[in-house]
């Protein structure tokens, strides 16, 4: 005899089957570029080619997230920011809140991160080499995470971790469309098959509402990402594409490249719309 499977309410859907999606696309990512890279990943710390591009003024003005990220932290709380890079949102908020700590399992993040602590006179940052979730417990009023998780499969656990170590709000900015998105084209010409696409903010906010969150978003200004020349444009697409330099792929890479970029204020930018910028905050379950 057969039996039905149980009919899940599309308006209400199941905690458990929306992780399992979310998981699903971070895998497929991930064994589509195991497949189909050129070069393997070199031993040791990925983001150290590229943890110089992570420096910011933290009195930098006119950055819509930063005030965004700074209307929701009160001057007398920490905030626990998980995934902390070059200190982008740490070093300014630690100029707003009583505490920071930095969460940052990179090494060429994290110095950095300390090396923007020295250079801007911030103290009140404490940075901690982890993963997270941390095998030790932390805690703070506020936990962040900025662009953190779109490729991270076992997103569930990641997320009530934050939930456990927030006091009093946990908040989130994320894309529309993942950062990597912008290699997008370049993978589809290099690789010959489209690009298997990660989880963003849309898949965020579902999956959120899956696990009972309910959450107020903002949308802030986000333009398009700037580099300083177009060689950083070149490594940040072969880091994406797992193409080495001198390749067939690279010199196909490099033949499309003028007509993706353009340059505006002597920097460089993709012609493409980055997407929304979202800004999620929820509280945490007691």
């Amino acid at each position: 005899m057969c039996h039905a499977a149980p009919v899940t309410d599309p308006l209400r859907p199941d905690p458990a089957a929306a992780a399992t999606a979310w998981a699903g696309r971070v895998r497929r990512n991930r064994e589509q570029v195991e497949r189909r890279r050129v070069v393997l990943p070199e031993r040791g710390d990925f983001y150290a080619p590229i943890a110089n591009w992570f420096r910011a003024d933290p009195r930098r003005e006119g950055d819509a997230t930063l005030d965004a990220l700074r209307a929701l932290v009160r001057p007398d709380d920490s905030v626990l920011d998980i995934g902390a890079g070059g200190g982008r949102y740490s070093l300014p908020l630690a100029l707003h809140a009583r505490e920071v700590i930095g969460v940052e399992p990179s090494e060429a993040m994290r110095e950095v991160l300390t090396e923007g602590m020295t250079e801007h006179g911030i103290d009140n940052i404490r940075v901690v080499d982890t993963r997270w979730p941390a095998d030790d417990p932390l805690s703070a009023d506020v936990a962040l995470i900025s662009h953190v998780g779109y490729d991270i499969e076992d997103f569930g656990p990641f997320l009530d971790a934050m939930e456990e170590a927030a006091d009093r709000l946990c908040v989130a900015a994320l894309l529309s469309r993942p950062p990597p998105s912008r290699s997008d084209p370049f993978w589809e010409a290099v690789h010959g098959e489209p690009r298997d696409p990660l989880p963003a903010l849309p898949e965020f906010l579902a999956l959120q509402l899956a696990r009972g969150r309910l959450c107020e978003v903002s949308f802030v200004e986000y333009g398009g990402i700037a580099y300083d020349t177009e060689d950083d444009v070149v490594a940040f697409l072969r880091q994406q594409l797992w193409i080495a330099e001198g390749s067939p792929q690279d010199e196909q890479l490099l033949a499309m490249l003028p007509d993706y970029i353009h340059e505006e204020g002597g920097r460089v930018e993709f012609n493409w719309d980055p997407g929304v910028l979202g800004i999620v905050s929820w509280t945490p379950p007691a």
